[in-house]
């Protein structure tokens, strides 16, 4: 593929990224959204993470599903979770869910595994 056809590319998506994220803001005052639609986008921020980190808990090293006790990802995330629940705190639990994985990657306990 030549350079002119990879730039051609970039400035085409450039383009029709910036008219979708756009279009609304150009037309929103003249557009009403349900209020049961805009009740559900509330959760669309929660749902999108969700589905970009779980697939990162329970997949292991090679790509296989893996959701035993030796999956440090898995019970790190876990201990997240139990963590914000308890306290509510999303800096808190962000740190938490680190510390319990660096400390289950660092003592050696699950070797070669996450």
């Amino acid at each position: 593929m030549a350079d002119w056809e990879i730039w051609a590319i970039i400035a085409v998506l450039g383009v029709a990224t910036a008219c979708c994220r756009s279009a609304l803001w150009m037309v929103g005052h003249r557009v009403t959204i349900p209020r049961r639609v805009q009740e559900m986008l509330r959760y669309a921020p929660a749902c999108a993470l969700a589905a970009i980190v779980a697939p990162d808990f329970m997949l292991g090293p090679h790509g296989d599903i893996q959701l035993a006790v030796t999956n440090p990802k898995l019970l790190a995330g876990i201990a997240a979770l139990a963590y914000y629940l308890w306290r509510r705190n999303m800096l808190q639990t962000i740190v938490i869910g680190m510390l319990v994985f660096t400390v289950l990657r660092v003592s050696g306990v699950f070797h070669g595994v996450g």
